[in-house]
């Protein structure tokens, strides 16, 4: 049986979840039809030119990307700008076109496992932990009577679920207080007068996507006139691993020179930059596959020898320096592309669970925009 672009949606979201993505990120379908067959997937890290047409000439008809083709909102589907171009080529073509972004960047097997790999650090953890970015607390309460229809309904909307379980919930016994007015009808107690009534309190995990949807099922199941509830914001509370970044240890302190080299030889990383006293001894080491200055102050704070992550700014860099933490700029490319046969192994072993037939093909395009010209020592254009 031939696989549907839904099979491959769900085997991502299943691996990397689409609202583990950050508010700002565009993760997931960009170009398809989820009823479309699919029989080869092409993984690749950028939706460019090059990879729509290995797509083409290897037979795949989704080309799953870890940058999103469609980033920015465009306002006209034209060949006017490059996304809209490549966008209209691949619905053309009938190639799907399916993001894992920053749900990928931040999971613990993520964009910034090659370098906790190449430098076997020790008791690491993220560097910027996921906080509240996909879960919320849901809590009511509920006439006892009431109280499993309200956990179905709550549980049908998508609440309840953690990990692999599904319908989780837990209630307590308590009583309520209210007056209701005369010209109310209120399920228990009387108008105009203080009641107190035997009330569940009601506890469900929701994500942050399926809050509203949570929250409409609540009051049509609910059988009050007026429906009390709190919606608590879940501050890393289940996050596990999960976050961007990561911290950690070397087994023993190295000298700076040495993690420039072993990151150069080993993602590889031929426009590595190291900022720093080459012979400096490094023991605790901040990294973010990417594009990841932002979280320089996050280094500091964790108290990192050494932050290594891609693109740095040279203000941002001269900030770091300033304060005593070395930097090393291996490259958006170099860092990102590295993490992409974790991708694939994971994507190869979960599709096979689920039984699907689809080809998962690894991309043969370099998209890397920079390459070294090695008769005159400098870089230059790659694409």
């Amino acid at each position: 049986m031939v696989d549907r672009l839904a099979d491959w949606i769900q085997v991502v979201d299943a691996l990397y979840p689409q609202n583990h993505a950050a508010s700002w990120d565009v993760s997931g379908l960009q170009v398809g039809d989820p009823n479309d067959p699919v029989n080869g997937v092409l993984l690749c890290l950028d939706a460019v030119t090059a990879t729509l047409d290995e797509a083409a000439a290897r037979g795949a008809d989704l080309v799953l990307t870890h940058h999103p083709l469609l980033f920015r909102p465009l306002q006209r589907l034209t060949p006017a700008t490059v996304p809209g171009r490549l966008a209209l080529r691949a619905a053309r073509s009938h190639i799907a076109v399916l993001a894992a972004h920053t749900n990928f960047d931040s999971a613990a097997d993520g964009t910034t496992e090659p370098v906790v790999r190449l430098l076997d650090l020790r008791d690491v953890t993220p560097l910027a932990p996921a906080l509240g970015d996909g879960d919320c607390k849901l809590v009511t309460f509920v006439p006892p009577e009431a109280t499993q229809l309200v956990r179905s309904a709550l549980a049908e909307a998508g609440a309840g679920s953690i990990g692999a379980y599904r319908a989780c919930s837990f209630a307590v016994r308590g009583t309520g207080t209210f007056v209701a007015p005369a010209t109310a009808n209120p399920a228990v107690g009387e108008p105009g007068r203080r009641n107190e009534v035997a009330e569940d309190r009601l506890e469900m995990v929701v994500p942050r996507t399926r809050l509203g949807a949570a929250v409409a099922a609540l009051r049509r199941a609910h059988p009050y006139e007026e429906v009390a509830f709190d919606v608590i914001e879940l501050l890393g509370a289940g996050q596990g691993d999960r976050g961007m970044g990561r911290i950690g240890n070397l087994p023993e302190p190295v000298a700076l020179r040495t993690v420039g080299e072993r990151l150069a030889v080993g993602l590889p990383s031929p426009h590595l930059r190291v900022g720093g006293d080459l012979d400096r001894p490094i023991r605790r080491v901040a990294a973010c596959g990417g594009a990841g200055d932002s979280l320089i102050g996050a280094a500091l704070d964790a108290g990192a020898d050494c932050y290594i992550t891609g693109d740095l700014r040279h203000h941002v860099a001269l900030d770091a320096r300033s304060a005593g933490m070395a930097v090393i700029d291996a490259g958006h490319y170099a860092t990102e592309a590295a993490a992409l046969p974790i991708l694939h192994q994971a994507l190869a072993q979960a599709s096979a669970r689920r039984g699907l037939t689809a080809r998962l093909l690894a991309s043969a395009v370099r998209t890397d925009p920079f390459q070294i010209d090695p008769e005159r020592g400098w870089d230059k254009g790659a694409l």
